[in-house]
């Protein structure tokens, strides 16, 4: 929280001494980064909460939630850094005059903005790793330093490069190479944000878990059930934040008790724990699975 509020009045500062769009859109960046945070943190002690008669399937919701709504925030800064960026563009095609870039304030932003983004990637991968790389919210998190610092370095790159060749092979495009700057750096991260919020949108909406997790569940639970003597109809993973819902669909074959379908939930979830961290294991007696046709 602190090193994204910091890189966010950095941004703002230089920025105002530069007249750099660039700049100001990275700055913004770690506003929206700080912002998270402050929400981030909250998100991660719910997710780890218990069902309760509040939440009968958990809290691991808000990861999923958290992580929607901040690559929105993402993608709504980046419509808007295009949209301001197109306009001086048109602008100066129309014969606007353009703000002259100040590139003194910019060595010293760039080297400062740089390492602290490299500290934040080092110190978000290091709790990541440590929850077992089961915390969307670390996930982004250290996704957004890494993204954050190759912006960093980038407008760095071209900022920089229009002032040394301003009397060179770039001289037609100096007035306007700001907002060239934004369109190329918006246009590269667009497209993780978009992925970022689809994902999230997915979750959310209760699709299926990827297809290399439903497959290492089928193994999982595949000797388990041979042995108690039945057969698997369906099986079916949803994820949602950090948590894994896994309905196993299951026909005894023959009578059973109430307490033989709990016993093979609780060895079932040994089972699955071995892959999945967080996870609710339910199954359902049935002879047809997730989709029942009328007799």
């Amino acid at each position: 929280m602190v090193g994204n509020l910091f890189m966010a009045a950095a941004g703002i500062v230089a920025a105002y001494y530069s007249h750099s769009q660039a700049i100001l859109v990275d700055g913004l960046f770690s506003l929206i980064g700080f912002t998270s945070a402050v929400f981030g943190k909250r998100v991660a002690r719910n997710a780890q909460k218990k069902p309760d008669k509040f939440r009968p399937y958990g809290y691991a919701g808000d990861e999923a939630l958290f992580t929607t709504f901040r690559s929105l925030s993402l993608l709504g800064l980046v419509v808007f850094a295009i949209s301001n960026a197109a306009l001086s563009i048109a602008g100066y095609l129309n014969g606007e005059a353009q703000t002259e870039l100040v590139f003194a304030p910019m060595v010293g932003y760039f080297v400062v903005v740089g390492l602290t983004c490299l500290l934040l990637w080092g110190f978000h991968t290091r709790s990541w790793l440590k929850t077992g790389k089961q915390s969307d919210v670390l996930r982004l998190e250290k996704k957004a330093a890494a993204f954050d610092g190759i912006i960093t370095f980038a407008a760095a790159v071209g900022l920089l490069g229009i002032h040394f060749f301003k009397d060179g092979f770039l001289a037609p495009i100096v007035p306007v190479g700001d907002s060239i700057i934004v369109l190329v750096l918006c246009a590269t991260v667009i497209v993780q944000y978009f992925r970022d919020f689809m994902s999230g949108v997915q979750e959310l909406a209760g699709a299926t878990a990827a297809p290399q997790h439903i497959a290492a569940a089928r193994r999982a639970v595949r000797d388990t059930l041979r042995s108690d003597g039945g057969t698997l109809i369906d099986l079916s993973v949803s994820k949602l934040g950090r948590g894994y819902t896994i309905m196993v669909y299951y026909d005894p074959q023959l009578p059973c008790l109430a307490a033989r379908i709990d016993q093979l939930t609780l060895q079932l979830q040994t089972e699955l724990s071995a892959i999945f961290e967080s996870l609710d294991v339910i199954v359902v007696v049935s002879q047809q699975g997730r989709v029942l046709e009328p007799a």
